[in-house]
Parts: structure tokens; C-alpha cells; sequence
């Protein structure tokens, strides 16, 4: 299946331009490698060998005499690891109605047990090896294909060689006992539980009224509660037999090793599989049906507000070729152009919609979709439908202009640009994902170079009228079919919706008139700024700068990420400034900030000034200050510093991006309502600091009296005051981050001290504990459920050792409630066992634990995490235990220094904090020098029965049901 729009999609999805939902995007932008072509040829040949589109030399393809087709690539970021991956091509559309969600059920199956690997000792052989559960150790299933995942913290032998073999017998030799089968029966129905809400309601009902009569609606991949919970051991078998097999497999390597050794390894591990049974039949995925214009809609308590409007084709279905890419990235142009204006209708004064985008998608060679979708608010569906139908028409009636085409091509082009110079540093589970999409999509597997020349050879001398002659032909088809979706029904239903839409279609439209292009007008700041001291901290290898007027500056250069440089400016006091005790607007910041512009120029302006430029600008409270944040590359890391100074500075705070973010809260809130996590996820932080005003989501009410002048003026205030801190990371020279730094904020008056923060100020309480837990209820479906149990533990600067006992402590938590929720009993899907711990408020932190499950098994959550708890204060963890937890942690830590983020988010304040950095230097090595008795003595610490804190979120309909 060939994935449309994807050179387009690869260089746009960068420029965040798109804003509203509808169908969620079922396509993924590849994220390209260069790729050549092996002597060995597939019988169904790899996609770049039937596509004029040039191949590179990076990826050796190869097939086995048995049809398994293997890719590899060499690519050493980070240093020493690797991802593998094997795709089944199989995934729900080959379910018959007798196994609805068992291409699901049996990808767990594969981890339950096979020839080498008895049941249960799959994630503890991998963990011992570094590999932790979920984040290392992954698979999905999706409606073509099933994909298994390892992300190898070393590329020994014994690494690659034991995760080989585990991915080969998960495949071939799964042993589907019906114990285990039975035993699985209850995780997976919890994970059906936990997805099972507003969204993906309505996202059924919304293919089923545009693929009608087809085969997708019928065949999410969660499947059918009936099925899931009797389906007997054979179904499982036939399932099994019929599509994992070596003709249906892609195994792909990517990463620091020698490929001719990782070939000789698949080829050995791989080679011998085989499977006699007959080939599982290609589903019938049915037809595009004849349809005019209908309309068609879906009401329920907590779905997401939106209106769209699609045509339907037959699905596309041509090989991906030059020719294809050509039509698809000029039909594509068009509707960034449509995206673009979309975008700049949503920032208006009383906008029509919150946001709103156009695509055209192909679903899973069924249909091929265009579609025009916004997302509404306070009941006007009818005039957000308006809106888009008329400027839908208007791109079609009068096009393109020449200026909006070339911002376009502007734009794309700086992106392919930003991956060419990057290609060298991209990281290896990234490029293991999409090389394994590439195979699912049927698409050549190109390098960021060829992508940049296929891309230079469409827009050589493209002129609008052949934009605009592809989007004349976007919108057309089966259809228009109009789709809405609110919590309320919709006043005279679908006769409603067709008038509305008739009456939109009698008006008028012209052609939008050009705007004037102004200029970036924040290059000066006052004289720059001289530097008073520099002191190299040789074993981090960051240089720290001190400037006439206080500025302080940390420059990290790496080589982690070619072309990408990160900036930060912190100041001001964050959370600290805040009120405790009343709500302020502060959760608007970051929606209403940016979108505000500057004194100079709106938003919308300074993307138009700037198109072309790398740099992005927002502004976060942390706990401590407030933090101005940017992305750019090293040739325009002077135009990032004089962006991030002219927000310092000269902020817009425009009214438009206010009452925008206000809207979407209106929007949101209700939605949180309809579901055990968003119920949870609305009231537990704010119950989690004792009620303090500063963590505690806003109700409606006090949504609607927020004030942008009292959030202007608080912030404002924070802002103009206090030491500067700059830090740069990335692929970054020193003197050039110390000129660019000294001509912006360096340049800037000398500021004073921060503003001294009350007591209550500081001061951050956990709640004390409950013997019974605290109530909460949702709105969702009656067998839905969550527990939670917190401790409180330290902060995170006190005792920084003692703060990461507590971690690992967390994890070996996890191990034993993943032992004995998920494997033993059967109970949820995936315990979360979480710590929490503050670098500011002196004493405050958590440890937690908390399930999904069925509101009947709650009170043995609570009782199993007691006596866990017990256990892990009365005995020491055994030694595998905690090389199980200590492993997979200390290489996450590996792995995360090798990342800008991270040097980022550890460099703050590491001039005027004399703890920064011998903490930094001793976090593996505390790591690595625990002890069981370590753990067991923060354990008895801070595991005390009468400090936990409980919370329980149970149906609104159950409590309903039990008043009656």
C-alpha cells in the first residue's frame, strides 16, 4: 500500500501549521535511510525495485530461500546499541468474524510462552540483559500488520543473539498453551477497557458512515469483547498458522554493528523456520459505494466537537514511483495552502472554529479520503461547517496565489534541508520504525538527499495553475458526506446539517486579498554585552560565561544531533510567583504566549517574516522560573537568541490567542469527564499538593473568569526581573554562542534580584494519608475503574542518592505488581509505577502505584500493593530483582546522554548551584553501587502504611444504579 503524500508529509510535519481533528492521521512520515538492492530478489519484489525513484547504498535488502525478507542498516546514533524489529504482515483486516481481535490477543500471546522461552520468563531474560519492559520491549498491531520491537542497549553477541532467537521463537514457535491463553484473557480485555472511551466511539462511527459497507469499520484492532473473552485455543492456532509465517516476515536491524555479521546472524537464525500450513487468505476489503451528498452524525457525553466534510474515491493504489510523488506533492502544496489559511482563521477575532486542517489520506487501500474537518465550540457546528465549506470552495474557485505557493515551497524546502543535514545523526529506533513503516506502506526507502532532488525536480518551474488544476480534483468524488460529532444531538438531526450545508454553499465567495508583508524589525538590543569570566568544565565538556550585566551562559556543544542547536533563557521565579490559594490563568501560558507575537508584529506576521528560518519560541513556568525555549540550527542560532529576546521584552499578549486557549478549556474539561484517566488526570494533581491553587486544574466557572490582563501582568512582572540564565546545546560553536548571546540578552540592562516568594510560597505539602481511598467518579462506561496509591518520599536535591534509591525502589514495585496484576491474576493490562520528586520544594515528592481495572477488583489493588509494600520493607529485594530494575535503568541513562535534551534539562543552574554537577557525575554510579539493602532501607522509610495516599476513580452510572 502506497502511503500518499509522503515526501510532503516528511518535509510539513515540522511546520505545525495544521490545528482540529477528524480522523486521526493513518500514516506515518518516514523518517528516510538510503537503501540498495541485494542480489538476493523477494519474490514479491521490495518497493524501490519496481520505482524509478534512485535508491542509496546504506540498507542492505536481502530474502531467505524460506521468503523471510530482511533489511539492515548501519547507524551508530546513539554509540553501541541497536533496534530490531519483525514485522508480520498480517494485523486485523485478516481477522474472520469468529477472531475479531485476535491478530491483537496474539501478539500477546507471542511474549506468553514458546519452544525456548517458558511463559513469564520472556521481559525477565531481556530485562537481565538491560532491556526494560514497554520502553525497550514493544509490539502493535494495527489493522495490516503486526510489529514486534527490541531496543538493544549493547550489540554484543549475547545480546543480539539472545533477542534474535527470542524474536524468531515469538513467530514461529509460539506454544499458545490454552492456560496461558486464559490467563492473558484479562489483560488484554483491560487494555480493550482502557481504550474503550469517547474518541474511539466515535472514530468507529465515523469510518462506518465513510467507508460503507466495507471491511474496516468492522475490524478495529481491539476486537470484540465476546470474541476476546471465549475464543477457544484453536481459533488461536488457525490465526497463528495461517499468517505468521516466513513469507509474511520483514526483519529489519538497524544500528553500531558490522552488517555482514548481522546478516550472517538473521541469516542463521532465520533460515530454518518453516511453516506447512496454507497461506491465510487476502482480506476482501470491499468497494467505494455510488453516494451523493448525505450527512450523518454522532452524540455522546466527552466526544471531541468537530464537523467535516470528505469525498471518497477508490483507494490509490499505483506503486510509489516519480511520477506519483510529483502529483502527490503538488496536490499537496495545495493544501498547506489551505491549512495555512485555515490556521489564520482560527487566530482571528471571534473565530468560526478552534482549529480546522484539510488532507486527502489513503486508509488502508480501501478509499482514498479528502476531507476538510474542524473542531467547534459552544454548539456552533453549523456556523464551523460554513467556514470550512466556503473556504474549501474559495482554494477550488480561485486557487492559489503565486506568493502563498512560494511560501509553501519556501518552507518544505528548509525542512528537507534540515534532514539532509541531519541524515548522519538520526537516531536508530527512529529509523527502525520507519523502515518497517516504509515496508507496510509499500514505499521506496529514500535518503533525506534523494527526498531534496525529488523535491527540487517537481517545483523547477511549477507554475499555480497546475496547483491549482490538482486541487480541482482533490475535492471531488463520492460525496461531499458531512459528518458531526458533539456531546449534545444536533436540533433536527441530519436534515439539520443539509440545510445548514446548502445554505453555506448559496454563499458567495471572492478571492482573499493579498496582505502586506512586513519586516523583523528586533535585530538590536543596546550595545553587547562584554564578557566578565569563562571557566571550562573539561569533563562535561560545557563552557560557562559570565556577562558585564549579570547574563549567565552554559554552552554544551555535542555531536548528537547534526544541525540541530537547542536554547533556553530562564528567569523570573515560575511557580514560586503564583498565587496558592486562588486559580490564576497561568495553565493559558503556554497556548496564549507565543500566539500572542510581539509589540511589532502578530504571530501569523512573524512566521511570514521569518518563513524559511529555522527557530521556534515558548515560554513554560517551571517550578523555580519561567523558561523561554527555542529549536534552530547553527546558521540562524542569531535570529533564535533575537526571538526569544523580543519575547523577553516586547510580548504581544493579543487578546485572540487568549480567549483561543480560554475555548479550548471549555472544550477540554467536559471531555475529561468521560474517562477514568481524564477524570483522574483533572483532579489528582491539585489533590496531590493538599489543594494548593497552583497545581489544581480550573473548573469551568473559573475558566470563564480568567483575565488576560491579571496573567499579563503577573507574568510580565516575573519576567522583567532576576538573573538571566542562557543555555545552548547542540551542534553549537562557543564564540558564535557568546557573540549571539552577547548582541541579545547580553545587551540588556542589568536586572536585579527575583522577587523573594513567601513561605507559603515555598512550601509544597503532600496530603496526608487515607485509610479509605478518595472518591471520584467518571462518566464512562460501568465496568471501567482506576486505582492509585501514593507515599510520600524526599525531594530530589537533599539527598540525591537516597532520591534515586527511591527510583529503583519504583522499579522493582513495578516488577512484582507486573508479576502479579498482569501475569498472575490477570488483572490490568499495565500496572504504572511512577516517582515524582521536586528541585525546589524541600521535601516534597511520591512514590506511586496505580491500575486500570473493573471497579470490583479495586479493593484487592489495594490490598496486593500493602502487602507488597510490606514485603519490600520486612525482606531485601533478591539480587535478579534488582539487576532486572537496575539494568534497563542505568542503560535509559546511557541512552538519555546522548541526547541535547538531556544536557539541557541538567545544566540549569549549574553555575550557581555548587550540587549541580557532582550530582550529574554520580548518577549511574549510585546506580550502580546499590545494594538490596539500599532499597530496603528507603523502603522503610518511606513505605509506611499510614502515609498512603489513596485514590479511587469508579463509574458515575454504578453509584447511579445503587442509589435507585
Amino acid at each position: 500500500m502506497r502511503s500518499p503524500r509522503r515526501l510532503l508529509l516528511v518535509a510539513a510535519s515540522s511546520l505545525a501549521v495544521l490545528a482540529g481533528a477528524g480522523l486521526p492521521s493513518m500514516v506515518m512520515a518516514q523518517d528516510t535511510a538510503t537503501v540498495s538492492a541485494n542480489a538476493m530478489r523477494p519474490s514479491d519484489p521490495w518497493a524501490h525495485e519496481i520505482s524509478d525513484i534512485p535508491a542509496d547504498t546504506a540498507v542492505r535488502f536481502g530474502q531467505l530461500p524460506n521468503g523471510v525478507r530482511y533489511a539492515i542498516v548501519r547507524n551508530t546514533t546513539p554509540p553501541g546499541q541497536a533496534s530490531l524489529r519483525v514485522r508480520i504482515d498480517a494485523g486485523s483486516l485478516m481477522e474472520r468474524d469468529d477472531q475479531l481481535g485476535l491478530a491483537h490477543f496474539m501478539e500477546h500471546m507471542a511474549f506468553n510462552g514458546s519452544t525456548n522461552i517458558p511463559e513469564g520468563e520472556l521481559t525477565k531474560t531481556l530485562e537481565r540483559l538491560g532491556l526494560a519492559f514497554g520502553a525497550d520491549t514493544n509490539a502493535s498491531t494495527g489493522f495490516d500488520e503486526t510489529v514486534y520491537k527490541l531496543d538493544l542497549p549493547r550489540t554484543d553477541d549475547e545480546t543480539v543473539d539472545t533477542s534474535l532467537m527470542i524474536l524468531r521463537d515469538m513467530v514461529g514457535n509460539a506454544t499458545l498453551g490454552a492456560d496461558a491463553i486464559d490467563r492473558e484473557r484479562g489483560i488484554v480485555l483491560s487494555e480493550e477497557r482502557t481504550r474503550a472511551g469517547p474518541g474511539l466511539r466515535s472514530l468507529i462511527a465515523q469510518l462506518e458512515f465513510l467507508l460503507k459497507d466495507q471491511l474496516v469499520p468492522d475490524r478495529l484492532p481491539i476486537g470484540s469483547t465476546t470474541v476476546l473473552a471465549n475464543a477457544p485455543r484453536e481459533r488461536f492456532v488457525e490465526f497463528y498458522s495461517a499468517y505468521y509465517r516466513p513469507a509474511r516476515t520483514t526483519v529489519i536491524a538497524v544500528g553500531d554493528f558490522d552488517v555482514d555479521v548481522m546478516e550472517s546472524k538473521i541469516v542463521a537464525t532465520f533460515g530454518d523456520w518453516e511453516n506447512p500450513a496454507a497461506d491465510g487468505p487476502e482480506p476482501e476489503l470491499g468497494t467505494v459505494q455510488p453516494r451523493g451528498l448525505e450527512a450523518g452524525s454522532y452524540t455522546e457525553a466527552g466526544v471531541q466537537p468537530s464537523v467535516q466534510i470528505t469525498w471518497v474515491n477508490q483507494a490509490d493504489t499505483r506503486p510509489d514511483t516519480l511520477a506519483t510523488q510529483r502529483e502527490d506533492l503538488i496536490e499537496g502544496l495545495g493544501l498547506q495552502v489551505l491549512n495555512r489559511r485555515l490556521q489564520s482563521m482560527a487566530r482571528g477575532e471571534n473565530p468560526p472554529f478552534i482549529g480546522a486542517s484539510g488532507s486527502n489520506s489513503n486508509l488502508f487501500d480501501s478509499a482514498e479520503v479528502a476531507s476538510v474537518t474542524a473542531v467547534y465550540q459552544d454548539g456552533n457546528w453549523a456556523g464551523s461547517l460554513a467556514a470550512i465549506e466556503q473556504e474549501q470552495r474559495r482554494l477550488v474557485e480561485f486557487g492559489v496565489t503565486q506568493e502563498e505557493l512560494d511560501r509553501e515551497i519556501t518552507e518544505i524546502r528548509t525542512a528537507l534541508e534540515e534532514r539532509v543535514a541531519g541524515a548522519a545523526t538520526r537516531r536508530t529506533p527512529g529509523l527502525a520504525n520507519s523502515l518497517a513503516s516504509s515496508v507496510n506502506n509499500d514505499e521506496v526507502f529514500t535518503s533525506p538527499a534523494t527526498d531534496l532532488e525529488i523535491f527540487e525536480s517537481v517545483v523547477a518551474g511549477l507554475t499555480v495553475d497546475e496547483v491549482n488544476t490538482a486541487l480541482r480534483s482533490t475535492f471531488t468524488g463520492q460525496g461531499p458526506l458531512i459528518f458531526v460529532t458533539g456531546p449534545e444531538a444536533i436540533e433536527g438531526g441530519d436534515e439539520a446539517i443539509l440545510a445548514a450545508y446548502e445554505a453555506s454553499k448559496r454563499t458567495e465567495v471572492s478571492a482573499r486579498a493579498a496582505e502586506a508583508r512586513a519586516e523583523w524589525p528586533y535585530t538590536q538590543f543596546g550595545t553587547p554585552g562584554t564578557v566578565t569570566s569563562t571557566e571550562m568544565i573539561e569533563d562535561i565538556g560545557t563552557t560557562f560565561v559570565t556577562f558585564d550585566n549579570g547574563v549567565r551562559l552554559t554552552i554544551k556543544p555535542t555531536e548528537f544531533t547534526d544541525d540541530q542547536v537547542l536554547v533556553s533563557i530562564r528567569t523570573g521565579s515560575g511557580f514560586l510567583s503564583l498565587p496558592t490559594d486562588e486559580p490564576t490563568a497561568a495553565l493559558a501560558l503556554g497556548a496564549a504566549f507565543g500566539e500572542g507575537g510581539l509589540g511589532q508584529l502578530t504571530a501569523e506576521q512573524l512566521e511570514t517574516v521569518l518563513s524559511g528560518r529555522v527557530y521556534s519560541a515558548s515560554l513554560s513556568a517551571d517550578e523555580d522560573a519561567y523558561r523561554l525555549s527555542g529549536t534552530t540550527r547553527p546558521e540562524d542560532l542569531d535570529l533564535q537568541m533575537q526571538v526569544l529576546t523580543a519575547y523577553l521584552t516586547d510580548a504581544g499578549w493579543r487578546p485572540e490567542p487568549f480567549e483561543r486557549a480560554r475555548g479550548q478549556f471549555r472544550l477540554i474539561l467536559p471531555q475529561l469527564d468521560a474517562t477514568t484517566g481524564g477524570v483522574f488526570a483533572r483532579d489528582a494533581s491539585g489533590l496531590l499538593r493538599s489543594g494548593d491553587a497552583r497545581w489544581t486544574i480550573p473548573t469551568l466557572e473559573q475558566v470563564s473568569s480568567w483575565s488576560l490582563d491579571d496573567l499579563r501582568t503577573q507574568v510580565s512582572r516575573d519576567l522583567s526581573q532576576g538573573p538571566i540564565e542562557v543555555i545552548i546545546v547542540g551542534d553549537v560553536d562557543v564564540d558564535a554562542a557568546i557573540q549571539s548571546v552577547a548582541a541579545t540578552v547580553g545587551s540588556l540592562p542589568a536586572r536585579g534580584p527575583a522577587a523573594t516568594p513567601s513561605a507559603q510560597a515555598r512550601t509544597s505539602r503532600f496530603p496526608a494519608g487515607t485509610a479509605q481511598p478518595i472518591e471520584l467518579k467518571h462518566g464512562g462506561r460501568p465496568d471501567q475503574a482506576m486505582g492509585f496509591i501514593a507515599w510520600p518520599t524526599g525531594d530530589n536535591f537533599t539527598n540525591p542518592r537516597e532520591a534515586r534509591m527511591v527510583r529503583l525502589l519504583a522499579d522493582v514495585l513495578r516488577l512484582r505488581l507486573l508479576d502479579e496484576l498482569r501475569e498472575g491474576q490477570a488483572v490490568t493490562y499495565s500496572p504504572q509505577v511512577s516517582t515524582s520528586a521536586s528541585s525546589t520544594f524541600e521535601g516534597y515528592g511520591y512514590m506511586s502505584a496505580a491500575i486500570e481495572a473493573p471497579p470490583e477488583k479495586l479493593a484487592g489493588f489495594f490490598t496486593d500493593v500493602d502487602r507488597i509494600a510490606a514485603e519490600l520493607v520486612a525482606n531485601p529485594v533478591t539480587q535478579d530483582e534488582l539487576d532486572r530494575a537496575r539494568n534497563p535503568r542505568i542503560e535509559s541513562m546511557r541512552r538519555n546522554q546522548n541526547t541535547n535534551a538531556f544536557w539541557m534539562a541538567e545544566l540549569q543552574d549549574a553555575q550557581t548551584d555548587p550540587d549541580r554537577l557532582p550530582t550529574l557525575r554520580s548518577a549511574i554510579s549510585d546506580i550502580e553501587s546499590a545494594t538490596p539493602a539500599d532499597l530496603q532501607a528507603v523502603a522503610r522509610k518511606y513505605l509506611v502504611p499510614s502515609d498512603a495516599y489513596r485514590i479511587q476513580v469508579t463509574p458515575r452510572a454504578e453509584a447511579e444504579a445503587s442509589a435507585e
